[in-house]
């Protein structure tokens, strides 16, 4: 059901958001025409893209979608976000427009016709300058994202075909070079996940953590990002897909130190945002790599006690019988296949807080009714072994941490429980 009265706030928006487009934008590529510093980056192989004049019809495209993409949401909610995703990634092109300035190098050659018109309207207000991330392409993401969300059937496919050909068209009229087009889409989905539809954004769950845990994690990985952009600007080349993995690195750094498991933006379903698995999809490789070296002796789960079972995360095919799941990994997605299904999202290696046992148990308490339940985490080690340790106290199945865990450990002897889990647990209310 569409709400009413959004055609006002829609064309609010656009009174907004077009003039601010041209004004900065223009004036980004103003000062920068008036510099002597501004560099190239091009690959060798980039003087085999062609130049097919005819794509600058879906490069020019791109601004008729602009002001009609506005006009697609049904709530305002929906419109407030993608509002926000297409202002975040104007001003950050625009930032990185003025402090790292780009040159596109390639002579276009001479055209007359509607074609030669087109270019010659485009000379006239984009000059060869403000190259990466490109803007085009940041945006092509965000609009991309909206028209796909309200089409349906043929006109989907025939939206993911202009879109598509939107992408190839800033190369082949001799717009961008390669390195604006990856580093655009990372600006857009940066913006998609700052602005999500179904999560709060990150910014306003944003708090400095004072687990001493979380920021010896999160500086891990803040030096592991660091060093990935040092080897990506010396090595150069190919080398400069780096920057990807250290985009996620840096993400992962914000999440242990400021934005908690929000970051990884895990939904009700099981799975991430696909802005959370495209913008961590390096970080996510690994740690699924990780989970699966680490239990490779011993994959399968262990009943603990009354068809509560633990284990690591599983795959389609080892829900075996399993009816229900209590999923305590917040950077793994996790499809249940129309099982109950319950998340918790803890981040990696730090213990669940005492509310967040608390709720597991009672969301183990509650699925396992539907029968065989399995409770999972990255390994099945630590944070779903508190979980079932909680389950335990609160359900009076034991009546001490220690007995808690004894029990869980008899059943999965390689559960490692750290001081941080036990004083969560012994903050539970349960009988002493």
């Amino acid at each position: 059901m569409r709400e009413p009265g959004l055609l006002k706030p829609a064309v609010l928006w656009l009174l907004l958001l077009a003039p601010l487009f041209f004004s900065t934008y223009g004036f980004a590529t103003w000062v920068t025409s008036q510099r002597s510093d501004v560099g190239t980056m091009v690959f060798g192989w980039e003087t085999h893209i062609p130049f097919w004049a005819w794509t600058i019809v879906p490069y020019w495209s791109i601004d008729l979608l602009y002001g009609f993409s506005l006009l697609l949401p049904s709530t305002r909610h929906e419109l407030k976000q993608h509002a926000l995703r297409l202002l975040t990634a104007q001003i950050v092109a625009v930032s990185c427009f003025l402090i790292w300035p780009l040159r596109f190098t390639f002579e276009r050659p001479e055209l007359d016709g509607v074609f030669g018109w087109l270019f010659a309207v485009l000379a006239g207000f984009d000059k060869p300058f403000n190259q990466a991330p490109s803007l085009h392409i940041a945006l092509l993401v965000v609009l991309w994202i909206m028209f796909q969300r309200h089409t349906q059937g043929l006109w989907r496919w025939l939206v993911h075909g202009w879109f598509a050909l939107i992408g190839i068209s800033v190369l082949t009229t001799y717009q961008h070079h390669f390195i604006d087009l990856p580093t655009g889409a990372l600006l857009g989905w940066l913006c998609v996940w700052l602005w999500p539809l179904e999560h709060p954004s990150p910014l306003l769950s944003a708090r400095l953590t004072r687990d001493p845990q979380r920021w010896r994690l999160g500086l891990r990985y803040g030096f592991g990002s660091l060093a990935l952009v040092i080897l990506a600007f010396v090595l150069g080349g190919g080398w400069l897909w780096l920057l990807w993995p250290a985009v996620s690195l840096g993400l992962v750094k914000a999440s242990y130190l400021v934005l908690g498991a929000s970051g990884f933006q895990k939904r009700a379903d099981g799975q991430l945002s696909p802005a959370a698995r495209w913008l961590f999809a390096p970080y996510l490789a690994a740690a699924w790599i990780n989970s699966r070296l680490w239990t490779r002796k011993h994959p399968q789960p262990d009943q603990v006690v009354d068809n509560v079972w633990l284990g690591r995360i599983p795959t389609g095919n080892e829900l075996g019988s399993f009816k229900a799941i209590v999923d305590l990994c917040a950077e793994l997605a996790l499809d249940p296949q129309d099982r109950a299904y319950y998340s918790v999202p803890v981040l990696d290696l730090t213990a669940p807080t005492t509310e967040q046992c608390l709720d597991a148990a009672q969301a183990i308490e509650r699925l396992r009714q539907h029968g065989p339940l399995l409770v999972c985490c990255a390994l099945g080690y630590s944070r779903s072994a508190t979980a079932v340790a909680a389950w335990l106290l609160t359900t009076a199945r034991a009546a001490t941490v220690d007995e808690a865990v004894a029990m869980i450990r008899t059943a999965r002897t390689q559960v490692v429980l750290h001081p941080a889990h036990r004083e969560a647990l012994e903050s539970l209310p349960y009988a002493r």
